[in-house]
Formats: C-alpha cells, structure tokens, sequence
C-alpha cells in the first residue's frame, strides 16, 4: 500500500507543521505504507520524505522537469520520477497511491487533494483523501 501525501515546499510558521509532517513520515514507515510525494527536499516535502526514509520507508517523489531545481530535487529517495508537468506529476501520483492526504501547505496543495477528491465523486477511482495537521 502507498499513501500520496500533499503538503507544502515551505515549512509554515507553525512548528507544529513539521512536527506533524516527521510523525506522518514515521508513522508510514512503521506501517509499512510506502509515502509518494511531490519530490522535494524542502519544506514540510522534505520533512515528511526524510521521516519515512530514516524509518526505514519506501518514499517515491514525482516532481515536474520545471521544478526540479525550484524545489531542489529530494536525491536519496527510494525513486524519484521527474515527469514533464504538474498534470503528469498529479496523474502519477493518483497511479501510484492508494489513497490520499493533505497536510498544510499553499494554494498548491489544496489545488491537489482538491482534484483527487473530485476524481473520487466522479468515480475515476474510490480512494480515500482525508485533511490533516
């Protein structure tokens, strides 16, 4: 099983934020849920990947070709696919997840878990999406 989570490149102004997203990590891990994100190593991106890798995790990262270097590709993933656009990002991700979960983050984030949830109403697939801290 994998789980996609959303979450910010930034980190918030919330400890809160990032003690949430290195719980999320390890908790995944632990469960033997593989983490597919948006393949950054920054921000709450980064946090997340880098709880699930120390706990031992499968963590996959999709990112876009244009921010590869925006957003500093996370290079000790297990995989990491660089795909042509945030459309191809979203569709991989959906691909490879089981379901889905958005943590804080931007417009950005909201834009994802908000097009996985619609997929779900329309019936393009019956994953769970669920909010959290």
């Amino acid at each position: 099983m994998r789980i996609a989570v959303f979450c910010g490149s930034s980190s918030g102004d919330r400890p809160l934020y990032t003690e949430g997203a290195k719980a999320m990590g390890r908790y995944l891990a632990e469960q033997k849920i593989g983490l597919v994100y948006g393949g950054g190593k920054v921000g709450l991106m980064g946090v997340v990947a880098d709880a699930a890798l120390a706990a031992g995790g499968e963590v996959i990262g999709v990112i876009p070709v244009s921010l590869s270097t925006k957003e500093l590709a996370h290079p000790g993933l297990t995989e990491l696919q660089v795909v042509a656009d945030m459309h191809e990002r979203k569709a991989a991700m959906a691909e490879l997840s089981d379901a889905f979960i958005a943590m804080p983050g931007g417009a950005g984030t909201l834009e994802e878990i908000f097009e996985a949830w619609t997929w779900a109403q329309l019936g393009y697939h019956k994953k769970a999406c669920a909010f959290t801290i």
